[in-house]
């Protein structure tokens, strides 16, 4: 790969930044503890500090996943629509560490409020069901990837793009 400028490399992060802000849902790739995969996807809201957040059900393989392993995987992807070659769509791949956040906690009632302003209503009815969870995904790492031959690490404290 030829040399970016740190120019080069500001627009690619903006690019990325994009390309994770523009969907309502996220794909969800969890492991059981004994390695089980399982690939799911669901609405989500994202902090300020980067955290995207998930009200899932437990009756769902994702949900007791992330209660028994915290580790989760989100994938954005450009649509297909979009992508002039679909073996080299634009995709962004966060590995992140999941949270439980407790019903008492402040941030319980402050991302909920944020997923039923983003979602409407159904949130409201999701509320009152007790095998509904939130989850806090915050990103550890990530790669970013633009092309053949054009993939990123994510420094996921300020968003910034390193080539591989």
């Amino acid at each position: 790969m030829t040399e970016l400028t740190r120019i080069e490399l500001e627009a690619l992060a903006l690019n990325y930044q994009d390309l994770i802000a523009s969907p309502k849902t996220l794909m969800l790739s969890t492991a059981s503890l004994n390695g089980i995969p399982d690939i799911s996807y669901t609405p989500f809201v994202r902090s300020p500090d980067g955290a995207f957040y998930i009200f899932v059900s437990k009756l769902t393989s994702h949900t007791i996943n992330l209660l028994n392993n915290p580790q989760a995987s989100l994938l954005f992807i450009k649509s297909e629509a979009e992508s002039p070659n679909l073996f080299a769509r634009e995709r962004a791949i966060l590995n992140c560490r999941a949270k439980k956040i407790e019903r008492g906690d402040s941030l319980y009632n402050e991302q909920l409020n944020a997923l039923q302003d983003k979602f409407g209503n159904v949130v409201g009815l999701l509320r009152t069901l007790s095998d509904f969870h939130l989850f806090a995904l915050q990103p550890i790492s990530g790669r970013y990837v633009v092309g053949f031959g054009r993939a990123f690490t994510i420094d996921t404290a300020n968003n910034s793009l390193h080539p591989i």
